[in-house]
């Protein structure tokens, strides 16, 4: 019988100084948070620190100090855009509250496998009643049901593939016609591919001057589809696209839809977050009439990469694409009005994911929420009110969320198209270098522009005035021009405390 002593897997005398070390390292994390204004916000590795990292990255033979391994960590992650830094306007810059950080403790800690009842009854029902009632917030029947997986991407594939068990014959496949945008995020195309389709059954429909599907265009597509012997079986709408927040006509497509027998998935992985607003909830009517909806928690539900969601208005119609059975878990069957979850994901192995949203919105309410995504519509407006007072920037797209699109195009000079995409270029980059905010281009008709998104909800509108003035002095410097503001260092942004009140008491406890 093997004694702690001889156990060389024994780890006793190594707890207590992981537990300091830990205890130390949550307190930090929690008082770096809300970020500093003056931190880099992007910094990526030269050669000499990529060899460096890679030198980390090897185990060593011996053991290591916990506090020596932090700080290798802390050196490996200090090398990455930082998404929650309030001047980073870049991507979708998610700002995760830190209850979201203890949601994802507490998953870790208890290392439940949330694929079988018997494994994960307590995290099960959570998941479930929590996915009713995001359904509910986005208008889907009763009859709805769903799961949470990795993210949008894993979303929007488990919808392809749900479309493709359920509108499309299998004897039909190699005949079958999905119809995106140009503006449909590219893990859609990604998701029809891994569901075994080509690129010829594929049609990329133009949007129209608002960026939005055109449903018009896409009416015409799929009657010629038809006529040439083509089965048209899916439509993919977006609730807020990732170039410019457009919302797609979602009664339009639902309607044309239903016409031609056709499953609509809609990709809300930013937009549908909108649903939890009192005052900007009508921006997603139509919503609950898709077929599936997918949604990110980690975009605008202020949570940490990796919890996303995929809605079904029929929640057993996911069991027909997933569900499957083996001797080994058949023990496991949830009682009637329960799920288990491996039968309607793809995955089998998958952690509580939902505990971690249900732990913040527990903690902040509804209401609260539904607020601090309302700061990111409001913060949008003020930019485009902004860089229209300034005069020399044109609005490329406006606003329907919390992204605007713009662009430096002095109205009283005559720069061609391809000087002004230069421009707009070294202007983002001039940001990036001088640490004043991460405002990234994008392509739109061909055309290089700016964009921001602002679903930050520790951002105030001074700050965004403030930035806008210093972009446009760097604008007109880029164009040889005397900046017509006087030059000053950003003020420190001004935090708001809607999440973090219920956090500190938490540190200060041992």
């Amino acid at each position: 019988m093997s004694t702690e002593a001889s156990n060389p897997y024994y780890v006793d005398d190594g707890l207590a100084p992981i537990f300091n070390e830990a205890r130390s390292f949550l307190s930090y994390l929690f008082k770096m948070n809300p970020m500093d204004s003056e931190e880099t916000i992007l910094r990526t590795l030269d050669p000499s620190g990529i060899s460096k990292v890679q030198e980390m990255a090897i185990p060593r033979q011996e053991s290591y100090e916990v506090s020596e391994a932090l700080q290798e960590a802390f050196s490996i992650f200090d090398n990455r855009l930082r998404h929650d830094h309030p001047a980073c306007f870049a991507y979708m810059p998610a700002y995760p509250s830190p209850l979201a950080w203890i949601g994802d403790l507490l998953t870790s800690v208890f290392n439940v496998n949330a694929a079988m009842w018997n494994n994960s009854s307590g995290p099960s029902v959570v998941e479930n009643t929590l996915l009713r009632w995001l359904a509910d917030q986005a208008g889907l029947p009763q009859s709805a049901g769903g799961c949470f997986v990795s993210g949008g991407s894993m979303a929007n594939m488990t919808a392809m593939v749900m479309a493709r068990d359920n509108a499309l014959p299998q004897r039909r496949r190699s005949d079958g016609v999905a119809y995106i945008s140009d503006q449909t995020h590219i893990s859609v195309a990604k998701g029809l591919h891994m569901a075994g389709f080509c690129d010829y059954q594929i049609r990329t429909i133009p949007t129209d001057q608002d960026f939005r599907f055109n449903v018009e265009l896409l009416g015409q597509a799929i009657l010629e589809d038809q006529a040439n012997g083509f089965l048209p079986f899916l439509i993919v709408g977006s609730c807020g696209t990732t170039n410019t927040g457009s919302i797609d006509p979602l009664h339009d497509l639902a309607d044309l839809a239903e016409k031609h027998s056709m499953w609509l998935h809609v990709d809300g992985a930013y937009g549908a977050s909108i649903s939890l607003s009192e005052t900007n909830k009508y921006l997603a009517d139509g919503l609950g009439r898709a077929d599936t909806v997918s949604w990110d928690a980690h975009k605008w539900l202020f949570q940490t990469i990796g919890s996303g969601i995929v809605l079904a208005k029929h929640g057993w119609k996911l069991e027909k694409s997933f569900s499957i059975e083996a001797d080994y878990i058949k023990t496991t069957r949830a009682p009637d009005g329960s799920t288990s979850f491996y039968n309607v994901s793809p995955e089998l192995s998958r952690p509580s994911r939902a505990m971690s949203l249900w732990f913040t919105l527990k903690v902040l309410g509804h209401q609260r929420v539904g607020k601090m995504i309302d700061q990111g519509v409001t913060l949008a407006s003020v930019a485009e009110q902004e860089l229209i007072d300034l005069g020399d920037w044109e609005i490329v797209a406006p606003p329907t969320l919390s992204v605007v699109v713009f662009r430096y195009n002095p109205f009283d000079l005559s720069i061609d198209d391809k000087g002004l995409d230069s421009m707009n270029l070294a202007i983002s980059k001039r940001l990036i270098a001088e640490n004043i905010a991460a405002i990234f281009t994008t392509k739109l008709r061909g055309r290089t522009v700016l964009r921001m998104c602002m679903i930050n909800p520790l951002v105030q509108q001074e700050n965004i005035v403030q930035i806008l003035r210093r972009m446009n002095q760097i604008a007109q410097k880029e164009l040889g021009l005397r900046p017509s503001l006087k030059e000053s260092p950003i003020t420190p942004v001004s935090f708001c405390s809607d999440s973090l009140a219920h956090v500190q008491p938490m540190v200060q406890q041992k």
